[in-house]
């Protein structure tokens, strides 16, 4: 909220009940209280915090801030969900099986509720529901190692042979694949739409939106004093948060540096169906995830666009603000060959869309939650490695946390762990991919 704003009963409503609701999750998910941060005002003044990065984990942070009391100015170069930021394009995955990983899976889990809730609020559904289906041509350890979770927290999940997988989705062919899961409550989101509605609520709910390029003042006495604008102006807050996706590491190149967090090449193409021809769209068709040689998944068409199909292996390093962002014919082919052993109806129709997306790869795949090993009230938030895009809203819950409260992160998202993984990878040239 702006100075001297009034706070409203519903607006206090949705506060309390997103802090009930949040209560409720697994311990190991929320956070734990700390000291508040040096320098952190206390008691009745809300405190000014400055987002940077309007991609979905900084929009989702600064709508939970200001949804915990905080005066929030948020800052994006290009806009929220643009073509050169990792939440761009129109769709992401949603779906709770994590290689058995109860962090994830629990923060998944409150994500799946809070896409509801915000949707309902806008009156657009950004989350179809079409079910996903996992295929594993080898070893299914992934999914084996991921049910004890899932059904300890209500998460239907049934097991296919692929007979039984073909019966249910015949428009796929199955041969090759030992096994077959089906997650009926996952689906996929509209990305970049979500990414200006979560926009357009932070400046309806009071915050303050600035478009331009934004870099970090001067450290003073362990505190970052501001933010320096393109043009000249600056920005003073009490804390910063910086979501700033492939670009955190030539933010802070010192801290993060280029070599933490790389920016990846990720091709996407959208393929036509024949003339009405309904199988492979979402009233049909669910999101699928092939695991053989390399993943590769898809999301049904939508929108009126094309099915969409994605290699999800890390690709090679890019610069995000020059790439031109035009599909290599390495990634054509290899999306040709999967359409033609999966979907053969499909494997001669033509490509209709295109894009290069990006994954903001960490180390370890994981993400990086944590304040700014010199500067006390600011806030490092990145490393999404191409699965933190579904996790929005919770990850902008769990951050405001940290922010307001004083609370550390989890030791999986801390900057020390980072650092650990960052000498690995310098010394064995090796990442590893996202859960």
């Amino acid at each position: 909220m702006t100075d001297g704003q009034t706070v409203t009963r519903r607006a206090m409503l949705q506060s309390g009940a997103a802090l009930a609701a949040a209560s409720l999750l697994p311990a190991r998910f929320r956070a734990e209280v700390a000291p508040r941060p040096a320098g952190m005002p206390s008691g009745r003044f809300a405190p000014h915090v400055a987002v940077i990065g309007a991609g979905v984990f900084g929009g989702w942070t600064a709508l939970s801030l200001l949804r915990k009391g905080a005066r929030v100015t948020l800052v994006d170069a290009w806009g929220a969900g643009n073509s050169r930021s990792s939440s761009g394009d129109e769709t992401r995955v949603i779906r709770a099986m994590y290689n058995g990983d109860p962090l994830y899976t629990d923060m998944v889990s409150r994500a799946f509720v809070l896409w509801r809730e915000a949707e309902a609020g806008w009156g657009r559904p950004v989350f179809r529901k079409t079910g996903a289906i996992y295929l594993f041509e080898g070893d299914d350890a992934f999914a084996r190692q991921s049910l004890p979770l899932m059904r300890e927290r209500g998460i239907a999940v049934e097991t296919l042979t692929p007979a039984e997988a073909a019966t249910r989705f015949p428009q796929i062919r199955f041969d090759g694949v030992r096994v077959v899961y089906l997650e009926p409550e996952a689906g996929y989101l509209l990305a970049r739409e979500s990414c200006e509605l979560v926009r357009q609520a932070v400046e309806r709910e009071g915050g303050t939106y600035t478009q331009a390029r934004a870099r970090p003042g001067p450290i003073e006495s362990g505190r970052l004093t501001n933010v320096r604008l393109e043009g000249g102006d600056a920005i003073a807050a009490d804390a910063f948060v910086f979501a700033c996706g492939p670009w955190l590491g030539r933010v802070f190149p010192d801290v993060v540096a280029a070599d933490g967090i790389v920016a990846t090449r990720q091709d996407v193409l959208y393929i036509g169906p024949p003339a009405g021809d309904t199988r492979f769209d979402e009233g049909s068709c669910p999101v699928w995830i092939n695991f053989g040689i390399r993943r590769l998944y898809g999301i049904p068409g939508n929108e009126r666009r094309g099915f969409k199909i994605a290699d999800d292996t890390s690709g090679l390093p890019i610069n995000p603000d020059s790439l031109d962002r035009v599909v290599t014919p390495q990634a054509i082919r290899r999306a040709r060959a999967l359409l033609a052993r999966r979907f053969p109806a499909l494997a001669s129709q033509p490509i209709v869309e295109t894009r290069v997306c990006q994954y903001e790869y960490s180390p370890d795949g994981d993400y990086l939650l944590d304040r700014h090993p010199g500067a006390g009230n600011t806030w490092l938030v990145g490393g999404g490695s191409g699965h933190g895009f579904k996790m929005g809203p919770a990850l902008g819950e769990y951050v405001a946390r940290l922010v307001l409260e004083g609370a550390a992160p989890d030791p999986k998202f801390s900057y020390a762990r980072f650092i650990e993984g960052r000498a690995r990878v310098r010394r064995t040239r090796q990442r590893k991919e996202h859960p």
